[in-house]
């Protein structure tokens, strides 16, 4: 969770698509015109991290990691999990595919489609790409998320609603054309508990929800409870859709002002952050739960200039490589 000309809907459809939550609730419509390609039991691997692969002096738009250094990550990370979940499809994810690939690695990866407000040219780029790469890569590409936290309420990045729908039926043309590997949006849980979620709902194969314990003021022994909680409250506003657990974390430190300072309450630091990984990786293990955890690395180029500042301290690596207390034990 960072604090940090397309189709519209014609209004007859707009009209029945109101009708339908109105007297049926607001799960019709993903029910009516859900897409049921979903791959069985199998195709769920549970247990994933998000990864970011900018170190020091490194960030998105360049510079980016060399080949080298993403090789190294990946090296790291096999060995922790199967599932990968990255953000954009130009640079460093081409790169991490290709390396997956030419060394054999049992790993897979959710691709980003990264869509940016009043960026038609780079957000046609992004659509582009990922057609490139799903091609390229099939074995290796596990699904293709549409969009990161494009929509919620606080989003810096907010796009309107129909151009994100819009491209979410563009990369759905363009991928149709020779894959069926499936399409999700990820954003945070108050998105998906608001009624005009549906009609994004319906285009979806599955739901990618963020929740974020931490931001949402909660402390250490109600971060899981919550967690399973929140995702229960989307799945009863999209009944019949696959809901999946894009975004949890804890971080190890925090910055005693600001917007964090006034909403964290909960106590960071590396031993409630091993607890509360733990907590995820044994109910997504237990359950079957697909649940990605935020994020296999810290990642210093992100927010201010305070060294404490909490979004860089996601990870359960910290920037050097070297292991934080959660993969220290199980």
């Amino acid at each position: 969770m960072k604090r940090h000309s397309t189709p519209r809907t014609p209004r007859g459809l707009a009209f029945l698509s109101l009708l339908l939550v109105l007297v049926v609730g607001p799960g019709a419509l993903a029910a009516s015109a859900s897409h049921d390609t979903l791959p069985d039991k199998a195709f769920w691997p549970g247990h994933g991290v998000c990864y970011g692969p900018h170190r020091d002096g490194q960030r998105p738009g360049g510079p980016d990691p060399t080949s080298e250094q993403i090789r190294e990550d990946l090296d790291l990370m096999r060995h922790q999990w199967r599932l990968l979940r990255m953000y954009g499809t130009r640079g460093s994810a081409e790169t991490a595919l290709r390396v997956i690939a030419d060394n054999g690695w049992d790993m897979k990866v959710m691709l980003g489609v990264w869509i940016a407000p009043d960026d038609t040219a780079a957000n046609n780029a992004e659509i582009a790409k990922v057609a490139e790469l799903v091609r390229a890569y099939p074995r290796q590409v596990w699904a293709v998320s549409v969009g990161n936290e494009t929509q919620v309420f606080w989003s810096t990045h907010k796009v309107p609603l129909s151009e994100l729908v819009g491209a979410v039926r563009e990369v759905r043309a363009e991928l149709r054309k020779f894959s069926s590997v499936p399409v999700t949006v990820a954003d945070d849980y108050p998105f998906w508990l608001e009624p005009r979620s549906v009609e994004l709902a319906a285009e979806l194969d599955f739901l990618t929800v963020h929740a974020h314990p931490l931001w949402n003021g909660k402390q250490l022994d109600e971060a899981l409870p919550w967690v399973r909680e929140t995702l229960e409250k989307v799945r009863e506003v999209h009944p019949g859709k696959k809901v999946i657990l894009g975004e949890t974390g804890w971080a190890t430190a925090v910055a005693d002002e600001g917007e964090q300072a006034e909403l964290i309450k909960g106590r960071p630091g590396e031993k409630e952050q091993a607890k509360f990984y733990n907590e995820v990786r044994r109910w997504s293990l237990d359950t079957g739960e697909t649940a990605f955890f935020f994020e296999a690395f810290d990642e210093n180029w992100k927010g201010g200039d305070d060294p404490a500042e909490v979004e860089k301290h996601w990870g359960v690596f910290r920037v050097d490589r070297s292991e934080k207390a959660a993969l220290g034990r199980r």
